[in-house]
């Protein structure tokens, strides 16, 4: 449980209120003797809107309402189907409320509960019952200036006037509680938000607590007043320093921007101020009361620290837009070295009468991970060392500059006019290492830098390099020393450059000497789960350390134990002699700094900062500077100062080279539009003209890109589009055993559909099986059961198998008459489409859960066979379509002939398949659906063109054919003439007839009449060929009509059926909804009824407990009560055996000392103030042990006061005064006892009396399980045997009422019923036959006029195939053709050489391959016997040479020798000759030999080159072949469309 506050009942201890954000629990404690029992129970909270939620029981509901239809109405456990202990608090997701979120509470002297939520309300809680009330709030018209947002308490405590609550606005609030409302009022105003109140046990003091963590003590009175106790930092230190010397005050820094001035001896805060800006490293001046604070924004104020006690800003530097991430004094404070986070250093005068001026910049990797300078007493340079990684390179890199002490003097000639310090001025030195560091700094002596690695724990030192260098110079470690710390850490140098500081993540600081690197001192200041040590600071004396914690908060103050000796004495030295060297400037810049006036920029004194009212969020983001002018940094000022310059120098040049391009720019447009002049030949591309290439090559580059990236994001949609697609296909269209249709009329609006269907699975024909399975058994069973009752009855077995076959016969008679049955028993009309119900069962028989299942599953296997009946119907109808579709195409040709020959403006009717009779088409795409422009790869226009080009060739060697143009315009195109070609044949007229009739002779008359005949003629054979084509047009135009009419009649019919199908669909599964109700029902009760068991278990083993609970404390109780009367007995002896103690003394004595004996010292109690009485809520609190005691003490003191000799009466013996003060000591305490007894004992009862009910409650609970079990199966008897059946009812019959049903029956008889039937069967048989012999006079005609119709029909058949055979005469079949006629399965023959060519082409490609992979294999082989021989030639090469200059050794050793022995005569010298040849052979064979080796090279480079050449060759032969194999798969593929032949 996340428990947010748990506080006790001030007016009552054995109460405990525990707060969640999301639950309210009231804790109880209960006592017996020394058992502590603890009872928890929960507060209802209200809705969010203040409203409550009448919540029901969930276990035993009371208010569900009662169907006497569909049975008993459960709870929504039961029907979720819960059994557990979860369903006594189950509660569906619709019916869950956001409740309020309590955030603290506080008691009342009532023992009532005041608790705030976040949603702003304020409740009430009744202690003991625990009933809520919502508190209505007065609203009190304000100002709208002066009205706050009070949103949620934080913090409440309650005091006698109401409850003073906190906010997150830095209010204290005052609430004022009447009754059931309350007013808000202000009471206090604090700088912060406050996290937490307490009133004082007096209530005179309130203590006030911040979020920050300030303590604030609010004093009441008639002057209350409000004292800081505590004053927090806000937020963790960022950056800490030592104020110059570093022996008294020391300085930190926030991210908020909180610089704290803080006094070393006591570690107290001296004094603050708020930059109200985002800090992030903070330095103090060597050489000034100053300190530099580098923020986010690029800036760096200078900090005047000349008065502790109130620090200020003297100065605002804004360097660049990037964030300052270092700051870094020298030794000396002549400079300061500022990086921001872009790479820059900025170099600035660190003396405050120069203003800090900024000196330059120079620019440094953008990494950089620390900046180290060294600036001795004895030089007048001050070296820097600049640290930065290389992450990718896994490398560190140090960049080393110098700076003259007289750089600010001659600053202008360091820089450039961008404010760039000249990299050869400074002397600047790049250095890497081989691996990367954490930290670095310069050492003071010897040129060497020290170093801590970030990857392993080793500090190494380098050794920088005398001579200067160009480039990159990799450093070497020197020497490495393993650090003992893990984690990345950090270097510092103390003020002397003798000691070497490391910080590291596991918290330990380590100073070490700088020559051996071996530590001599360590303190572990931090721990390693706080992340260790961020940064420290060491004071120029090196007696104080500060050292700041990364993530723990804690910032240390460490001194030495024991300083002094041979370390001290050289840090102090050198202390010593940089306070005298620094003395003077010292004195100046302070003085300069006293007197400099305070600069105005948007910051915050600690007395305006506490004035600041925090927002609601608590945003320091908000806490920004508001210049009304945006404020340039000093990199661009100096850019814009360079740019001007640059423009006043170079605007004669500007104008000039203005002029020259546009003189160019008018060139190029000249140049341009005569190029568009030119021919298409002659031409240039734009891109010609375009003279910065490289720019044009950049944004052709990039609209590639852009091009790219549209086409990925286009691919992408396309692609999830495609997915959805194929989803939406896989489970609408591929899932689909039968594909959803229609089928359309073809003259009226009627449509009808089939029954889309998916394929049964394996699982539900298993299961339908088993099912069928277990009916033929049961009937099986019921048959022998039959047969062995007749044998029982005394029908003897041979007479039985005589009659077997009497009986099988008798049982199909019943068979049939069972699945004969009226439709109204079967509820459906299911036996109208021929499907056998027999195995179903009667719905009077479904009682159990086993044949329900059963009979759900026949029922789906019915519903599928009628929609498997109905969609073979449909099929047939679709195939009819599709016929008479094709017919009418036929016919329709014949009709555009006719049309055509008589030139009629008739539109022909062809009717095709709409996109719902064949869905298919919505899954293809097609051309014209396609809106966008399709684009063309250029090769494809190329392709496009070509074929065009062919296309008008081969047209215009058509026009050139003479022969073909000769018989179109003499013949029209053919060698015959047809009979179709009457209606446009012309007679032509003589040419005579142009001339007058008067001068025409004899023979031209004899023409005219000959002329006028055959016009006639024609005339008349085109009469009547029109009126046979008419005549032919109006048959096949009703033969289409009456087709498609007889079609539609098909189609009606076929629509009532699938409305009857449907219907039939629609009784099924009524049924099987029905069932399935009834299994859910059952399943329900099943599920409430284990629930019942479940939680009467649950509340007998609470009955078991609550039961030794009881026993326990009764025994308990009575060994107590034993106990109590034992001492109330012995207090009664005492007191009546006083007496007789004292019987020896006077009676008149004995009185007295009775009386004495009865007398008890009266306790004074402390009277409480007036004022404290008022002013304290609570009162006086109820007592408790402790104070029992202390009354008890009390009262023995007082007793002492009585037992005083004093007191003793006269004349009493003091021996007997003695016993008697014993006696009545004894007696005293004896009744304290048994009053504490007493107590006891009424305590231990009530806690026995609550046992008791809590059994009593538990067996009433248990009491009502039994009975709600009664009830439900009660309720599920009644169920099984009520069941619900489905019936049909004819439609027109309506059922009357009783009441108008009243007729007069008094000249009425009463006749057997059988008589009526009789009668009616007689009278309905005849008519039978009457309406019998109408129908087969009928049919006759009808037949006759059929016959007749027919026979003509046969007629015009016959003269339709004789003219269909001469034209299947006429036509031209190829070979291909007859093979695709005569072949019963073509599409399969030519399926079968595709396969078998495209298997060849797989095995060709799968060879060629293989033999790619094993020539690639060869060549690697030989790459590497290559590479072996050139080694071996390269070692022998360099033997030979060794070889070589052995044999001109002894060359020249023979030469010695032979100027030796010179003297020797001509024997000699033909002697020293003939042993020249074998010297000058042995050159001869080293040559030789060489040569040889190269022939050798040479020749295995040729073999291989040619090896590669044939390996080349055969793999373009192969290519080849593919690509032949493939035109030879098209080919045959083409093949298998249909050619049209020219006849």
């Amino acid at each position: 449980m996340d428990v947010n506050q748990m506080s006790f009942n001030p007016m009552n201890w054995r109460q405990l209120c525990l707060s969640s954000p999301s639950t309210v629990s009231v804790w109880t404690i209960e006592r017996s003797n020394q058992e502590h029992c603890f009872r928890a129970r929960s507060v209802k909270l209200p809705l969010e809107d203040g409203s409550f939620f009448n919540e029901t029981d969930v276990v035993f509901p009371q208010s569900l309402p009662k169907d006497l239809i569909y049975g008993p109405v459960l709870p929504l456990s039961s029907i979720a189907g819960l059994v557990g202990e979860e369903a006594e608090t189950f509660r569906p997701k619709d019916d869950l409320y956001p409740l309020l979120h309590p955030t603290m509470h506080c008691w009342t002297p009532t023992s009532d509960l005041y608790i705030g939520c976040e949603e702003g309300h304020l409740l009430m809680i009744n202690g003991n019952t625990l009933q809520v009330t919502v508190l209505n709030k007065i609203e009190e018209e304000s100002p709208l200036e002066d009205r706050r947002n009070f949103i949620s308490p934080v913090t409440l405590v309650y005091q006698k006037e109401g409850v003073l609550a906190s906010g997150i606005d830095g209010f204290v609030y005052s609430f004022i509680i009447k009754d059931r409302s309350y007013m808000i009022e202000d009471f206090l105003e604090i700088e912060r938000p406050v996290e937490h109140m307490a009133f004082s046990p007096n209530y005179t003091m309130l203590l006030i607590q911040t979020d920050k963590g300030s303590v604030y003590i609010y004093t009441f009175g008639k002057e209350p007043t409000l004292n800081k106790v505590l004053d927090a930092c806000d937020g963790k230190f960022q950056a800490i320093d030592f104020i110059t010397p570093g022996t008294q005050y020391f300085m930190t820094l926030t991210h908020s921007g909180e610089i704290c001035v803080w006094w070393l001896e006591d570690c107290a805060c001296v004094s603050k101020i708020y930059l109200n800006t985002l800090a992030m490293v903070l330095a103090c001046c060597p050489s000034s009361l100053s300190a530099a604070v580098g923020t986010e924004d690029g800036s760096v104020y200078f900090i005047s620290v000349y008065d502790k006690e109130s620090p200020q800003v003297v100065h605002k530097a804004f360097l660049s837009e990037s964030s300052v991430q270092h700051v870094v004094y020298d030794q000396q404070g002549i400079f300061l070295l500022v990086g921001t986070s872009e790479g820059k250093v900025f170099i600035i005068n660190a003396n405050s009468s120069s203003s800090f001026q900024i000196i330059g910049f120079t620019e440094v990797a953008k990494d950089i991970l620390q900046i180290s300078t060294v600036s001795l007493l004895e030089t007048d340079i001050v070296k820097v060392m600049v640290l930065s990684s290389l992450p990718e390179a896994g490398r560190s890199r140090l960049e080393m500059f110098t700076l003259p002490t007289l750089l600010p003097q001659v600053s202008t000639t360091f820089a450039d006019e961008r404010g760039r310090l000249k990299d050869e001025i400074i002397h600047k030195y790049l250095y890497e290492l081989e691996h990367a560091l954490s930290s670095a700094v310069l050492g003071f002596q010897s040129n060497q830098i020290y170093g801590f690695c970030s990857q392993v724990p080793y500090i190494c030192s380098y050794l920088l390099p005398e001579e200067e260098h160009t480039g990159i110079y990799i450093l070497k470690p020197y020497k490495k020393v393993q650090s003992r710390q893990y984690g990345p850490g950090l270097l510092y140098l103390s003020s002397h450059g003798l000691w070497l500081i490391t910080i590291a993540k596991c918290g330990i600081l380590c100073i070490r000497d700088v020559y051996t690197l071996e530590t001599f001192a360590w303190c572990r200041s931090h721990s390693h789960q706080g992340h260790g040590i961020q940064s420290m600071r060491i004071s120029m004396d090196g007696q104080n350390i500060l050292v700041n914690g990364r993530d723990d908060g804690t910032l240390v103050y460490l001194k030495w134990k024991r300083f002094g000796g041979h370390l001290a004495s050289e840090i102090l030295d050198y202390y010593q002699k940089l306070l005298i060297s620094l003395s003077s400037a010292m004195d100046k810049e302070n003085h300069y700094l006293s007197t400099t006036p305070k600069v105005s920029v948007d910051l915050g004194s600690d007395s305006e900062h506490t004035k600041q009212k925090a927002s609601t969020d608590l945003s320091q983001d908000e806490l920004v500077l508001t210049d009304v002018k945006k404020e340039i940094p000093w990199i661009q000022q100096k850019s814009q100062e360079a740019i001007k310059k640059e423009v006043n120098l170079f605007s004669k040049k500007r104008k000039e080279i203005k002029q020259g391009i546009k003189s160019l720019s008018k060139t190029i447009l000249n140049m341009m539009e005569e190029n568009d002049k030119l021919e298409n030949i002659a031409k240039l591309d734009q891109q010609e003209f375009g003279l910065d290439l490289e720019e044009l090559e950049r944004l052709h580059d990039e609209s590639q890109e852009e091009v790219a990236k549209i086409i990925k994001d286009v691919e992408m949609h396309n692609l999830a589009k495609s997915y959805l697609a194929e989803l939406i296909k896989e489970e609408c269209w591929n899932s689909m055993a039968v594909k959803g249709q229609a089928l359309k009329c073809f003259h009226i609006p009627c449509v009808v559909e089939n029954f889309p269907m998916k394929a049964r699975t394996v699982e539900e024909l298993k299961e339908l099986e088993r099912v069928l399975q277990q009916k033929k058994i049961e009937a099986e069973c019921l048959k022998l059961r039959k047969e062995i009752v007749e044998a029982q009855s005394g029908v003897k077995l041979i007479k039985q198998r005589h009659e077997e076959d009497d009986e099988e016969e008798e049982e199909e008679d019943k068979t049939v008459k069972y699945s004969n049955l009226p439709n109204y028993l079967l509820g459906s009309l299911s036996t109208d489409f021929g499907v056998d119900t027999s195995l179903l069962s009667s719905q009077l028989e479904l009682h159990s859960r086993e044949e329900k299942i059963n009979q759900i599953i026949l029922l789906k296997d019915i519903i599928y066979k009628v929609k498997t009946v109905f969609n073979n119907e449909f099929d047939a109808a679709y195939k009819q379509k599709e016929f008479e579709i094709a017919r009418v195409k036929e016919r329709n040709v014949r009709i555009r002939e006719i049309i055509l020959d008589l030139e009629l403006e008739e539109a022909v009717w062809q009717p095709e398949f709409e996109d719902c009779e064949k869905p298919e088409r919505m899954l293809v795409v097609q051309d014209e659906e396609i809106t966008a422009h399709k684009h063309i790869k250029p090769w494809h226009k190329a392709k496009e063109l070509m074929v065009n080009h062919e296309k008008e060739h081969w047209l215009l060697i058509q026009d050139a054919s003479t022969r073909l143009r000769a018989l179109m315009d003499m013949m029209g195109g053919v060698l015959e003439v047809k009979k179709e070609d009457i209606l446009r044949m012309v007679i032509p007229q003589p040419a005579f007839m142009a001339k007058p009739d008067a001068v025409w002779t004899e023979e031209e008359r004899k023409q005219f009449k000959d002329y006028e005949k055959k016009v006639k003629e024609l005339n008349e054979e085109r009469d009547k060929y029109r009126k046979s084509l008419e005549a032919e047009l109006k048959k096949l135009q009703n033969s289409i009509q009456e087709s498609t009419q007889a079609f539609d009649e098909h189609l009606k019919r076929l629509f009532e059926r699938r409305v009857k199908a449907e219907m039939v669909t629609n009784q099924e599964e009524l049924k099987i909804s029905n069932l399935a109700f009834s299994l859910l029902l059952d399943e329900e009760l099943s599920s409430r009824e284990k629930f019942l068991n479940n939680y009467l278990t649950r509340k007998q083993h609470e009955k078991s407990q609550t039961s030794e609970a009881v026993r326990k404390s009764r025994e308990d109780l009575d060994v107590y009560k034993e106990h109590y009367d034992n001492l109330l007995a012995e207090d009664k002896v005492m007191d009546r055996s006083f007496k007789k103690e004292f019987s020896e003394i006077p009676g008149h004595q004995v009185d007295i000392l009775y009386k004495l004996f009865k007398r008890r010292p009266r306790i004074s109690k402390q009277k409480t103030h007036s004022e404290t009485t008022s002013v304290v809520p609570f009162g006086e609190l109820p007592g408790s042990g402790k104070l029992n005691k202390d009354a008890f003490a009390q009262l023995m003191k007082a007793m002492d006061e009585l037992d005083n000799i004093s007191n003793m009466p006269e004349g009493l013996d003091p021996l007997v005064w003695n016993h008697f003060c014993m006696t009545r000591r004894a007696k005293v305490e004896n009744e304290q006892k048994v009053k504490q007894k007493a107590a006891d004992l009424l305590e231990m009862a009530t806690f026995l009396q609550k046992r008791v009910e809590e059994e009593e409650k538990v067996q009433q609970e248990i009491e009502r399980v039994f009975h709600e079990l009664i009830l439900l199966q009660e309720e599920k008897v009644r169920f099984q045997l009520n069941l619900t059946i489905q019936i049909l009812l004819k439609q027109g019959q309506v059922e009357l009422e009783n009441f108008q049903l009243v007729l007069e029956y008094s000249d009425a008889i009463l006749i057997n019923k059988n008589i009526i039937e009789d009668l009616n069967s007689v009278i309905r048989t005849q008519g039978q036959k009457k309406v019998a012999s109408m129908m087969e006079s009928k049919d006759v005609h009808k037949r006759i006029l059929q016959i007749e119709w027919e026979h003509k029909k046969m007629e015009m058949e016959r003269e339709d195939l004789n003219q269909k055979a001469w034209d299947i005469q006429m036509l031209f079949f190829s070979r291909d053709r007859q093979k695709y006629l005569n072949e019963p399965n073509y599409e399969a023959l030519i399926s079968i050489q595709i396969g078998i060519m495209e298997q060849t082409i797989a095995v060709l490609d799968k060879t060629h391959k293989k033999n790619v992979e094993n020539c690639k294999k060869l060549l690697k082989k030989l790459g590497k016997f290559s590479n072996q021989k050139d080694i071996a030639n390269y070692a022998l090469s360099c033997n030979l040479r060794e070889e070589l200059v052995a044999v001109s050794e002894r060359k020249d050793i023979c030469n010695a020798m032979e100027s030796r022995f010179c003297h020797v005569g001509q024997a000699g010298l033909e002697l020293l000759s003939s042993s020249d040849p074998p010297t000058s052979a042995n050159q001869t064979a080293g040559i030789t030999g060489s040569k040889l080796t190269c022939e050798k090279i040479v020749k295995e480079r040729y073999e291989n080159m040619m090896q590669q050449q044939k390996l080349t060759n055969i793999s373009k032969q192969q290519a080849e072949q593919i690509s032949i194999l493939q035109t030879e798969v098209e080919r045959l593929r083409m093949k298998t469309f249909p050619a049209l032949v020219p006849m």
